[in-house]
C-alpha cells in the first residue's frame, strides 16, 4: 500500500478537514462572541494561537492512533482485520458535513441579518455600553469649587471617552442638566444612555471629599459607588480611578494600553482645569452674542493661565485659537484691523493648531486640529484626503470648518456618516443636527432633512436647527408650511427677513423678492454676508459679482467666499472668474466649480 493510501485509510485527510472547519466555525464564535463582550486583541490571538499549533497534533494523533470498540488504542497494535477505520471515516464524513453546513447558515445570518440590521436596531444593541457623566455638584461655596467640580467633571468624561467600547455623552449634553432637577430615567432617554455617573466634590482647604456613583438607568440601580477623601493635589489620581471603576462596573476589560490612555488624558495640576473652566464659561457665552471677540479675548485671558500651567493641554490651544479665528473672519467680512493685529492674529492661530496637533490625544483631534489651520490659513491643497480620514475614523471629535469645503462639493453623503455619529455622541448639541439635517437637504433627501430638523429642534431648540428645518420645507416645495415656521418661532429680525426673501425667491416671485431684499437693506443688514446670498437666489449676478470681487480683494476675503456656496445651496453664488485670489485656492483644494444647486431658484439663471 502505497504512503497515501494509509493516510486516507487512517483517516489523517478526513481528520485535517474536520479539524479546519471546526477550527474555522470556533473562530467565528468566538469573533462574535468576543464583540459582543469586548475584550484586548491578544485573546483572539490565543485562540488563533492554540487552534494553529493543534492541528499538526491532530493530524499526528490520526496517524499514530485508532479508535476501536474497546477504545482509543495505538494503530500499531490494532490487527487490521478488525479494524473500523472505515466506519470512523463515514462518521466524520458526516461529522465535517454538519459542521459546514452551521458554518454556512453562520455566514449567511452574518451576511443577510446581522449586516442588514436597521440602524435603530444598531444603536440598540450599542446602548448597553453607553455612559453620560453629569456635572458633580460644588457642595462648598468657595470662589472656585464649581469650577473645580466641573473640572472633576470633564476630566472624569474624557478619560471614559479613551475607551472605544463605550459611548461617552459629549460635555455639551451632559452639561445642560447642570442644576436642574430632571430624574435619571429621563436624562438617560433624552441622552441615549443606558447608564449615568453623578457625584458630589466637596472642599475646605486643600482636602477633597468626592463622591462618585455609577446609575443603570432602566431601574436606578448603582452598579458602583465611593467616597475619596484626598488633597487637591491627588484629584487627578480619584479621576482617573473614579472612570477605570466604572469602566470595570460595565464589564469592559482594560488592558495596559487603554490604562495608559486613560490616565494620560486631562490635567495634572487643580489650578490648571479652574482656569480652564472659568475660560470656557466665556467662550460658550461668546457664540451667539453680538460682543463675541470681546469675550473671546476675555476668556483667553484664563486658557492662557491654563495654559502656563499645563503647556501640553489640547482643549485649551484649540478654544484659544477662537479669538484669532474670529478676528479673521471679520476682517475678511469688512471690519478694519491694524496690519500688526492682523499679523498677530494669523501668528498666534499657527501656534494654537500646532500645538494642539502636537499635544492631540488621539487621531481625530490631531485631524482636526490640522483642518481648520488648514482652512483659516489658505492651505487648502490636500483638505480632500483629510476628510477621507476623518470619515474613515468615525470619531466624535470633528473640525469646525469641515462642511465649508465637503458639502456643496460632492461630499455630502460621506459628511452625514460623521454627523450622524456626532449626534449620537452629542444628543442635546445642536451642530450634529444641523449640519445633518443641511446634508440631507444636498442629497435631495428633502423628507429625510425635515424629519432630522424636527427632531434635532425638539432636543435642542436651538435657532439655527429650526433655520434648518425652514430650508428643507422650502426645498420640498412646501412654502406655506416654512413661513409657518418663520411666524412661530423666528425673533430675530434679521434671520427672519432673510428667511422670507428666501421663499419668495424660490415661489418665482420677483416682484415680492426685490421688495424684501429693499426692505432687509433698509434695517440695516446691508454688511450681512447673507445679503450675497439673497441677491444671488434673486438672480442679481451682476450686483453680486461686484460684491465678491471687493471681498476678494480683502485680506482673509476667502474666509467669507468658503461660506457661501453652503450657505446659499444655490450652486455658484457667483462667477469664479471674478474672485482670483479664491479661485486659485479652489484649485488647490481640487474642488470642482460650480457646485451643484440642492434647491431650486426659478430667479437665479446660472
Amino acid at each position: 500500500m502505497s504512503f497515501f493510501e494509509e493516510l486516507n485509510r487512517r483517516n489523517v485527510f478526513r481528520v485535517g478537514t474536520a479539524y479546519l472547519v471546526a477550527a474555522w466555525l470556533l473562530l467565528q464564535v468566538v469573533d462574535l462572541v468576543l464583540d459582543a463582550v469586548p475584550a484586548p486583541d491578544w485573546v483572539m490571538q490565543i485562540f488563533l494561537l492554540a487552534t494553529a499549533v493543534g492541528f499538526p497534533i491532530a493530524l499526528l494523533f490520526a496517524w499514530a492512533y485508532e479508535i476501536t470498540p474497546e477504545g482509543v488504542k495505538s494503530e500499531k497494535d490494532v490487527d487490521r482485520s478488525h479494524s473500523i477505520t472505515s466506519q470512523t471515516g463515514r462518521r466524520l464524513n458526516r461529522l465535517t458535513t454538519v459542521t459546514l453546513i452551521i458554518a454556512v447558515a453562520l455566514l449567511l445570518t452574518d451576511k443577510f441579518v446581522l449586516q442588514k440590521m436597521p440602524a435603530d436596531e444598531m444603536a440598540g444593541a450599542e446602548v448597553v455600553r453607553s455612559v453620560a457623566v453629569l456635572p458633580f455638584v460644588a457642595m462648598s461655596d468657595g470662589p472656585d469649587d464649581e469650577y473645580f467640580a466641573d473640572g472633576i467633571t470633564e476630566e472624569i468624561l474624557n478619560s471614559l471617552a479613551q475607551l472605544p467600547e463605550l459611548l461617552v455623552t459629549a460635555r455639551t449634553s451632559a452639561f445642560t442638566f447642570k442644576g436642574q432637577d430632571v430624574s435619571i430615567p429621563e436624562i438617560a432617554a433624552k441622552l441615549g444612555v443606558a447608564h449615568v455617573v453623578e457625584g458630589s466634590v466637596r472642599r475646605a482647604g486643600e482636602q477633597l471629599r468626592i463622591t462618585a456613583q455609577l446609575i443603570r438607568a432602566d431601574d436606578g440601580f448603582h452598579l458602583w459607588s465611593d467616597t475619596y477623601d484626598r488633597s487637591s493635589k491627588d484629584s487627578l489620581g480619584v479621576q482617573a480611578e473614579i472612570a477605570e471603576k466604572i469602566a470595570s462596573a460595565l464589564e469592559i476589560v482594560l488592558d495596559d494600553e487603554q490604562l495608559e490612555k486613560m490616565r494620560s488624558v486631562g490635567l495634572r495640576n487643580p489650578e490648571a482645569f479652574i482656569a480652564f473652566q472659568r475660560g470656557q464659561k466665556l467662550y460658550d457665552l461668546s457664540h451667539g452674542n453680538e460682543e463675541s471677540l470681546e469675550l473671546l479675548v476675555e476668556a483667553n485671558t484664563w486658557f492662557d493661565k491654563a495654559i502656563a500651567l499645563a503647556p501640553e493641554f489640547y482643549d485649551a490651544y484649540v478654544l484659544h485659537s477662537d479669538q484669532s479665528a474670529h478676528l479673521l473672519i471679520e476682517a475678511g467680512n469688512g471690519r478694519a484691523f491694524p496690519e500688526e493685529e492682523l499679523t498677530a492674529a494669523v501668528v498666534q492661530i499657527e501656534e494654537d493648531f500646532n500645538k494642539a496637533m502636537r499635544f492631540a490625544p488621539d487621531e481625530p483631534r490631531r485631524l482636526a486640529a490640522s483642518f481648520d489651520l488648514a482652512i483659516f490659513t489658505g492651505r487648502w491643497r490636500g483638505l480632500s484626503s483629510m476628510f477621507d480620514e476623518i470619515v474613515k475614523l468615525q470619531s466624535c471629535w470633528l473640525p469646525g470648518w469641515y462642511e465649508l469645503s465637503t458639502i456643496p462639493f460632492g461630499r455630502a453623503a460621506e459628511a452625514l456618516v460623521t454627523q450622524q455619529k456626532l449626534i449620537s455622541c452629542d444628543p442635546l448639541g445642536y451642530s450634529g443636527w444641523q449640519a445633518a439635517a443641511r446634508s440631507n437637504i444636498w442629497l435631495g433627501e428633502h423628507e429625510a432633512a425635515i424629519e432630522v430638523a424636527s427632531r434635532g429642534f425638539e432636543a435642542t431648540s436651538h435657532i439655527q436647527v429650526r433655520y434648518q428645518l425652514i430650508l428643507a420645507h422650502v426645498a420640498a416645495g412646501q412654502f406655506d408650511q416654512a413661513e409657518i415656521l418663520i411666524d412661530r418661532g423666528v425673533r430675530n429680525e434679521r434671520l427672519a427677513g432673510a428667511l422670507q426673501v428666501r421663499i419668495a425667491a424660490a415661489r418665482g416671485d420677483a416682484a415680492k423678492t426685490n421688495t424684501l431684499i429693499n426692505d432687509f437693506i433698509a434695517a440695516g443688514f446691508e454688511e450681512n454676508e447673507e445679503l450675497i446670498v439673497l441677491l444671488a437666489v434673486a438672480g442679481e449676478r451682476d450686483l453680486v459679482n461686484k460684491l465678491v470681487a471687493e471681498i476678494d480683494a480683502r485680506p482673509f476675503g476667502f474666509l467669507q467666499l468658503i461660506q457661501l456656496p453652503l450657505v446659499c445651496a444655490c450652486g455658484a453664488p457667483f462667477d469664479l472668474e471674478n474672485t482670483p485670489n479664491f479661485a486659485k485656492l479652489i484649485e488647490d483644494a481640487s474642488l470642482s466649480w460650480p457646485p451643484a444647486s440642492p434647491i431650486e431658484w426659478p430667479l437665479k439663471d446660472w
